[in-house]
């Protein structure tokens, strides 16, 4: 077997090392933790323990993987460009900062660090979810140039979370309208609202729409919200006190449908 390439991932800070054919099938991946590398084929053996050669470091043990859960199934039958699990917290914004950061000195600071700051905020909070049986998907791209900040998956249900760059500000909602310290009232929970329908569109089950802020100074939410919740990104670890909704397995299918590029296509 020739042409294998070897993809690193991370993942809350731990690396996984996925063994990769030219189509971009996976053939095997080494968890640097257990020192294991996990071979789909006992064909490949050689060919995959060349390709890994200098990436491990003492003894590993080598064999076929353990029962592989649904989201290893998932992973492993996705090629790496089309799945959206490694993506970080504003993903998209971190990329087009890096190819145009704009002027070294501007009278106001670029929205896009704060909208950033706003995603890795949040996007940070959600993914201490993850221990609790629910999973995050960070920067999802849409058609148009569009794009979900996060869609959280978990027994609480579905939910799509608009980031806000709120630092030190006073926060009024009266829905659909937000107000941001002295700025102009805007709709943004029409916007949250849009979100969480596209997102329910593609996976084809219900969406909770969620606005999360981002170290907001205080909250003020005028009348009760129709559906849609406003929250701190303090507030988010709450979600996972949600239950009842979603059986383990229901959870596991859904973020192998949302970890998928082309499900988004389609909108």
């Amino acid at each position: 077997m020739n042409g294998l390439r070897v993809i690193p991932t991370w993942r809350h800070g731990q690396e996984r090392l996925y063994v990769c054919r030219t189509d971009g099938r996976n053939v095997a991946w080494y968890d640097r933790e257990s020192a294991r590398v996990n071979l789909l084929s006992e064909d490949s053996r050689a060919d995959v323990l060349d390709a890994l050669g200098p990436f491990l470091t003492g003894p590993v043990t080598v064999g076929p993987p353990p029962v592989p859960t649904p989201a290893e199934l998932a992973r492993l039958t996705l090629h790496p460009d089309d799945d959206l699990a490694p993506n970080r917290p504003g993903e998209a914004l971190v990329i087009a900062l890096d190819r145009d950061p704009g002027p070294a000195h501007r009278l106001r600071p670029d929205p896009r660090r704060r909208a950033l700051a706003a995603e890795q905020t949040v996007g940070e909070a959600l993914d201490h979810l993850e221990g609790a049986g629910w999973h995050t998907l960070h920067s999802i791209p849409l058609p148009g140039g569009d794009r979900l900040h996060h869609v959280v998956i978990g027994p609480g249900g579905l939910f799509s979370v608009r980031a806000l760059y709120a630092r030190k500000q006073r926060v009024r909602v009266a829905d659909p309208m937000v107000t941001l310290g002295r700025r102009e009232p805007q709709p943004l929970l029409r916007r949250v609202r849009a979100d969480a329908d596209r997102a329910s569109y593609a996976l084809t089950a219900e969406v909770r729409p969620v606005l999360a802020l981002a170290d907001p100074a205080d909250l003020q939410i005028v009348v009760p919200l129709r559906e849609a919740r406003v929250l701190r990104d303090t507030e988010l670890a709450g979600l996972a006190r949600l239950g009842g909704v979603l059986k383990p397995a229901d959870v596991e299918s859904l973020h192998a449908m949302a970890r998928d590029r082309r499900t988004w296509t389609r909108l």
